[in-house]
Order: C-alpha cells, then sequence, then structure tokens
C-alpha cells in the first residue's frame, strides 16, 4: 500500500495520479486539519493515536501500514508547505518517545515493523540551489528520525512536470 500526502489541489492531485487503486491512503488538505500541539499525548495518553481526534489524527496507523509514502509539496524556503509539514508534525506517533542509538546518533526507537520507501516531489517555479541543498538535508534527518529510506527526492518547476513520473 501506498500513502500519498500532498499539498495540491484536487482536481490537479487527480490529473496526475488518475488511477489510483483503492488500497492507497491519500492525505489532502481539507482545511479541517488541527496543528500539533506538542503534547505528546500520542506517546503518553493514546499511543500511537494523536489525541486530536480529526482525519489527521491517525497518522501514526497510516504510516505503519504502508511500504512506500509519496510526499508531494511545495518548496517552501527548502522544505515542505504549511500543510505537508503538519501532517508530518502529527505523524509522531508512528516512533515511540523511547531511545536507540543509530548511526551512531541518539533516534525515537520504531513502532512498526514496516520500512517505508520515501519518494519526495517539491515544486516551485523558482526554487533555488541553496533551498534544494536544504530540502535534501532536511529529507536526510526526517529519514533517520522514521528510520525509512528516501528513494527519490525530485525538484520540478511545474505540477505538469510531474505527469507520468509518479
Amino acid at each position: 500500500m501506498k500513502l500519498f500526502i500532498h499539498d495540491l489541489e484536487k482536481g490537479n492531485f487527480q490529473k496526475l495520479l488518475p488511477n489510483l487503486l483503492d488500497e492507497n491512503i491519500i492525505i489532502s488538505d481539507d482545511g479541517t486539519i488541527q496543528h500539533c500541539i506538542g503534547c505528546f499525548g500520542c506517546w503518553v495518553k493514546t499511543p500511537a493515536a494523536c489525541v486530536i481526534r480529526d482525519k489527521y489524527g491517525d497518522m501514526g496507523e497510516y504510516l505503519s501500514k504502508c511500504k512506500e509514502v509519496v510526499i508531494i509539496s511545495k518548496c517552501c524556503y527548502g522544505g515542505f508547505s504549511p500543510f505537508v509539514k503538519n501532517v508530518l508534525d502529527r505523524s509522531i506517533s508512528y516512533i515511540h518517545p523511547y531511545f536507540v542509538i543509530r548511526n551512531g546518533e541518539m533516534h525515537h526507537r520504531r513502532r512498526y515493523e514496516n520500512h517505508i520507501d520515501m519518494q519526495v516531489w517539491f515544486y516551485g517555479e523558482s526554487i533555488t540551489k541553496k533551498e534544494k541543498q536544504t530540502a535534501q538535508k532536511l529529507l536526510k534527518a526526517n529519514s533517520i528520525n522514521l528510520d525509512c529510506n528516501v528513494s527519490r527526492v525530485t525538484f520540478v518547476h511545474s505540477i505538469e512536470e510531474m505527469e507520468g513520473q509518479i
């Protein structure tokens, strides 16, 4: 199963991926997402689930059920768009609050056995070289924290450049 997290308008997403199978999970901005409040309730009060019970409260579970995550985001200063960043913040329940040493660094222990391959598509008309470098560093850090593999990072100027490639 694939998990798609994107900030595209519905019509643009459907144009890019018109034939998605029903078993995939699609996370898109419907204007109702609440911000992570940093309470860590997903670790101590309701393990593996966000205490904010909106349709984004089960992101950890969604991540646990997939083998591949595809993120499509506008590149904002070398990072994700506010919506995509918020979704990822709401996904920390995917990992445990406990720590392990990985690659000589301290990171959170994994909660689930699945291994995720992540591909990220950044779009924007004028993504600078510095923003690309920042985005690549961010993705490397995210992949270590989530104990996943980033299999592809692509920067495009327009959504049309993604057609037929995802």
